[in-house]
């Protein structure tokens, strides 16, 4: 295997440089893979907030990603931001004609500070097209209840959702625990994969306003260890470890909620 994999992400650009391919990018390079990007959508993007998208036709989505996927040899890849149904259809398409390697799916929904980033007909389209190609889907909370429509209150709640995301086709599912109302200083991710019982996957809860982008940094240091040969198990929880440094050397960028230090770990 190649000492640097190239990684693949297929997501929204943060002008902000906090997440989506910015925060995967800087990722990949940490944990010394190659990134490659396809831009599904632009967001004008601060610590503040997003005040606006643009996104290209959906085509010319398609259109990058086949001109990536022709030349450079993806070993990983994951997606973030697809924004709307058309290039959510789009990059299912491509990726069912040529996918050989895993793909990790991040079901961004909503910003940090609370801003839409799908559109109303893109849930559905990812439900059908995107999740059945997926090796991993990294929902949190809410992104999980809106894909499953269950409310996510107690255990019994969070293993239906689990389920349900499964029904899906993904093969595994990890549902974060970040915004779970957990007592103590843990916080537990949930994996579940077929036949399986929920596994847990606890990890330190870090006290920082330094937020933004922990879902597109966790997703793509999963991705890039499943590139460097990890199991998937192992991917997550080297990922978790990953972040949970990041946040806890995260430092302010701006006036809102800041990233965290995605070059922690080379300090």
């Amino acid at each position: 295997m190649s000492a640097h994999p190239c990684v693949l992400t297929i997501a929204g650009s943060d002008s902000g440089g906090g997440a989506g391919i910015q925060a995967d990018l800087k990722t990949f390079m940490a944990h010394g893979c190659y990134g490659a990007s396809v831009i599904t959508a632009l967001t004008a993007q601060n610590t503040l907030g997003v005040t606006g998208i643009h996104a290209p036709d959906a085509d010319f989505v398609a259109l990058q990603l086949r001109t990536v996927l022709e030349d450079i040899p993806v070993r990983a890849a994951k997606t973030g931001m697809l924004f709307s149904a058309a290039i959510a259809r789009a990059v299912a398409c491509v990726l069912a004609g040529t996918k050989a390697f895993p793909l990790v799916v991040d079901p961004v929904c909503v910003s940090q500070s609370g801003h839409a980033l799908l559109q109303d007909d893109a849930v559905e389209a990812i439900r059908a097209h995107v999740l059945p190609l997926a090796d991993l889907a990294t929902p949190n909370r809410p992104e999980a209840e809106l894909l499953t429509g269950i409310a996510i209150n107690d255990r019994a709640s969070l293993f239906a959702a689990l389920e349900r995301m499964l029904s899906f086709g993904t093969k595994a599912v990890l549902i974060k625990g970040g915004h779970m109302d957990e007592q103590g200083g843990m916080l537990t991710d949930w994996l579940g994969r077929p036949g399986e019982a929920p596994q847990p996957l606890p990890v330190p809860r870090v006290d920082t306003p330094h937020t933004h982008g922990t879902g597109c940094t966790l997703s793509a240091a999963i991705t890039a260890r499943l590139a460097l040969g990890d199991v998937l198990v192992d991917a997550v929880k080297n990922a978790q470890m990953f972040l949970n440094k990041a946040l806890a050397s995260g430092y302010a960028v701006g006036r809102g909620a800041s990233p965290p230090d995605h070059m922690a770990r080379l300090r």
